[in-house]
């Protein structure tokens, strides 16, 4: 073959295929901004109806990839490949891709779950995959929560959906539960008599519920009340500190009791 004939074959291909590559990469160009400018109409429709932030990031996104694999597919079809085939390509490489990242594609799902199920918020205070903070951020994949000591902790999704999740600041009024022993030879009225005053001079314990003071069992060294005083949740571990401290400190200045365990040792004489 000469080079005339070479040439004569480059112009025969370039005219036959140039007009299908130009429509592909018009086709993909076009159907990318489309699919763009859908995706981010979605975010400001579900903006509108106050959808959660996370779940509007991740609607967004999973509408403007599945448009692209839509345009992509159209490409391909004006480059003359069988779509039949392409999408069998894709099925395969689709399924190599899942089984090399199984844990990945799972901590998905779950951040999928956590997305339209919200056990949970951005500000909230959870115990999720046996560890307990503040939700600083929600992703796909994975959780971020601040420890109270300050600790950043990221927490696979996967962990936190296949565990108990409990959301501690979700309503708005916690229980207090203490249980307060007095000795057997304490007063027990007395002793309710005080815990009540108590409960009823902090003004940031509710009126409603009406708050709990019964006894609650003869201990082996203790006669055991169960005061459950109701707060605000922001209140409650400040209160329940408070409250521990003053029941300690009045019981002290009242005569009144706060048995520990101790053990009575009885020495018996060898009578020789």
């Amino acid at each position: 073959m000469n080079i005339e004939q070479i040439i004569e074959t480059v112009i025969l291909l370039l005219s036959t295929y140039s007009i299908k590559i130009l429509a592909a990469i018009a086709v993909y160009m076009i159907g990318k901004w489309i699919s763009r400018k859908l995706s981010n109409i979605l975010g400001k429709v579900l903006e509108k109806n106050r959808v959660e932030p996370t779940l509007i990031n991740f609607l967004k996104n999973m509408a403007y990839y599945t448009l692209l694999v839509l345009v992509v597919v159209a490409a391909a079809g004006q480059l003359g490949i069988k779509i039949t085939s392409f999408l069998t390509i894709l099925g395969a490489a689709a399924l190599a891709v899942g089984l090399a990242l199984k844990e990945s594609l799972s901590n998905f799902a779950s951040g999928v779950m956590l997305a339209f199920f919200r056990p949970f918020r951005e500000g909230d205070v959870v115990t999720a995959g046996g560890m307990t903070g503040k939700v600083t951020s929600i992703a796909i994949f994975n959780t971020t929560l601040t420890t109270p000591d300050n600790q950043v902790v990221i927490v696979p999704n996967s962990v936190i959906t296949g565990n108990i999740i409990t959301n501690v600041n979700c309503n708005a009024t916690r229980r207090i539960d203490l249980v307060i022993g007095i000795g057997y030879g304490d007063n027990i009225g007395k002793a309710k008599a005080i815990l009540t005053r108590l409960i009823e001079a902090d003004a940031r314990i509710l009126k409603d519920p009406v708050p709990t003071i019964a006894v609650a069992e003869l201990a082996d060294s203790s006669v055991n009340f169960n005061v459950r005083p109701w707060v605000k949740t922001e209140d409650y571990w400040n209160v329940r500190s408070d409250l521990t401290e003053k029941i300690k400190l009045t019981f002290d200045e009242e005569g009144i009791s706060i048995p520990y365990p101790q053990q009575d040792v009885h020495l018996i004489p060898n009578e020789a």
